[in-house]
């Protein structure tokens, strides 16, 4: 039996399987992207997909105290895109 890789929400701080995040990712070179194939190099972070923990994360600037950079709001609004899909 494999094991399934389990992550938590920087937001929410519940732990989920791996591929039920979304992985948001500052890369070596210091741009902030959004991850939806969990592999990109760099620092990561986990969110669920849900309007409430994007909330949080804007109103609490958590990824750019997890990611130790400022991130702008283009990045939010690819994840609100991803979310409302």
């Amino acid at each position: 039996m494999k094991k399934i890789p389990i992550r938590k929400c920087l937001a929410t701080g519940q732990s989920f399987p791996k591929k039920e995040l979304l992985r948001i990712v500052r890369t070596p070179e210091g741009e902030v992207r959004v991850d939806e194939t969990g592999k990109l190099n760099g620092k990561g972070a986990y969110i669920s997909k849900t309007p409430e923990a994007l909330a949080i994360l804007k109103n609490k600037k958590l990824l750019n105290r997890a990611l130790e950079t400022e991130v702008n709001d283009d990045v939010y609004r690819e994840i609100e895109n991803i979310i409302n899909k």
